[in-house]
Order: C-alpha cells, then structure tokens, then sequence
C-alpha cells in the first residue's frame, strides 16, 4: 500500500524498464527476414499434413500473403497501434481477404488458423534465437506484443469465416432451391424495394410473368427429373436474358417472374422477344423438349398500375390471357 492506502501502480518497485530500442532492432530483424520466415510456416506447414491443402499449391501461392503478416507484425512488434488491428483495421483487414482467398482455394477453416499458429511458432523459434541478447523484459514484452497480435489474427479469420457462413445461409433462404432463382417471398421483397426506388426517382418499372406452357405433360410423358432439369434451364435463360440489376424469380411450380429496373412496356417486350428466341434456340437443338415455348404476361410502373399488389395482379392475368389465346387460337 501508499501513503494513501491504495495499492500502487505497478507490482514491483523501481521503473518500468524501456524495451522499445532492443524491440524496435528485433521486428527490424523479423522484417528483413520476412521472406525466409514466410517459407518456414509453409515447409512447417507441410510437414505432418498439418496444412494439407498447401500440397496443391506452388510456392508463391503457399506462401501467399504471409510475408505480408509478418511484416505488419513487426511494426507492432516495435510500435503497438490499436488502430492496425482493431476490426476494420488494415491489418484485420488484410487477414479477412488472406481467409477468404484460402477457402476460395480450398483450404478449411481449420487449416486456415492452423497456418496463424504455425506463424506463431516460427515467430517465437526466431525471437529465442535472438533471446541471449535479450533482457528478460524485452523477452516477455516481444513475447506479449507478438501473442496479441496473432490472437487478434486468428479472431479476424474465425469471424471472417463465421460473417461469410451467415451471409451465405441469409442468401440461401432467400433463393429457390432448384432453380437458384429468389424465392416467391424474396422476389416480393424485392419488387417493393425497386418501386420504392422508382417512386422516388421517377423511373419506370416492369413486371414480367412466365409460365412454362404443357409443363404437366412434360412432367407425365419424359419424367420428374426431366421436368426439374427444364424448370433449371428456364431459369439459366432468364438469367442470361437480364441486366445484373434486374431481378429474376421463381414463384412457385413452374411459374417465373422478372423485374425489370428502369424500363417500361417496350423494353419489357424486347426482353421477352429475346427471351423467346433464346428458347427457340434450345429447342431446336434439343436442349428444351420439342415444341417447348412459354407464356408471359406484362404490367409496367406507372403506366398501368401504381402498386405491386396491382401489378401483380395485372401481370398475372395478362400472362392468362396468352396461355388462353394459345388454346382458343
């Protein structure tokens, strides 16, 4: 205790010795050696299988962002910044991007924090070799400073891993499970979305339904898988019929809808025109069953109606209305 009965600040008696000049020269050290260092995880890596996907890969893609790591680690090594490895950070973000690119790769999340702690490893095997000229402060400060930092390295990874899982199951539930298209409820979401935006910018908008026309019949004379396979087709075709802000949907059996974005009637009707040739197309060559064609029906924002509900409604009849000229035709 102090003269005022509180315990003092520091543990111990005496100054806090200063370790920044001794630390500054050893992540000079680390730096120049970043390279080698880089191999070391990699050639530690391989061995035992601990990394097995580095196996597929040459050595400048083994090695990948690692010399980079090491580098920024002994910037904190010399001089801690809480601003370099908060989330967000460069550093943070740096090892987020390395994940990813990993996974793009094939790696499993599992290999990807094991690459961390094989660095960790290396690190330290380096800092005990330069120990002798070392006081025992500096070891245990250079000790501190460079487990911090690759913590704070494996958190990001594992975080990263976890953010990239929950974005793709939230795309998942939005998405039809055949065809990949949104679902009935997302695409609704989606049209809402779009006209808000064209209210406000006083843009057009238009709602196209499509429907596979005899799609029981295919189902009953060439079979279930056959009917999925063309329902995935169909999907591919509007997919590669639209412009990357446009939305497609499947809403339910063989039942199909597009938005698209600042558009009116007559660019709704060169999409469909386009569409049509490009079954022509797959039919002639036998990639559609012989005869296939769809139906469609179009509402435009705000040339016929000012509402989804409305427009909705007005595209689904309009889409009737074709499949009942065909058969009285």
């Amino acid at each position: 205790m102090n003269a005022s009965g509180s315990r003092p600040d520091r543990p111990y008696p005496g100054p806090v010795p200063d370790v920044s000049e001794p630390l500054t020269a050893l992540a000079e050290e680390i730096r120049v050696a970043a390279w080698e260092l880089a191999v070391e995880v990699v050639d530690e890596g391989l061995r035992e299988d601990a990394v097995p996907s580095l196996q597929r890969l040459g050595q400048v893609g083994q090695v990948g962002d690692m010399p980079t790591f090491i580098v920024e680690l002994s910037k904190e090594l010399a001089e801690p910044q809480p601003g370099r490895m908060r989330r967000g950070g460069p550093l943070a973000g740096l090892v987020r991007d390395h994940a990813r690119e990993r996974e793009a790769l094939g790696f499993a999340p599992r290999e990807i924090v094991t690459e961390l702690l094989v660095l960790r490893r290396v690190l330290w095997r380096f800092v005990s070799s330069r120990a002798p000229g070392l006081t025992g402060s500096e070891v245990l400060e250079a000790e501190r400073r460079l487990n911090d930092s690759l913590d704070q390295l494996v958190a990001e990874c594992v975080v990263a891993y976890f953010d990239r899982a929950t974005a793709e199951l939230a795309d998942q539930a939005r998405r039809d499970p055949l065809t990949e298209l949104l679902n009935h409820a997302a695409f609704g979401v989606g049209v809402e979305e779009e006209l808000g935006r064209a209210r406000r910018y006083e843009r057009g908008l238009t709602l196209v339904y499509v429907d596979v026309d005899a799609f029981k019949s295919i189902n009953d004379e060439l079979g279930h898988p056959e009917g999925d396979r063309v329902l995935r087709r169909v999907a591919a075709l509007l997919t590669e019929s639209l412009r990357g802000s446009d939305l497609a949907g499947r809403l339910g059996g063989d039942e199909f809808a597009v938005c698209l974005i600042e558009s009116d009637l007559e660019t709704g009707g060169r999409f469909l025109a386009r569409l049509h040739d490009l079954v022509d197309e797959e039919a002639a060559s036998g990639r559609l069953p012989e005869g296939f064609a769809l139906s469609a029906g179009l509402a435009s924002y705000p040339h016929d109606a000012v509402s989804s509900d409305a427009l909705f409604r007005l595209a689904d009849e309009r889409l009737y209305e074709a499949k009942r000229a065909k058969t009285s035709g």
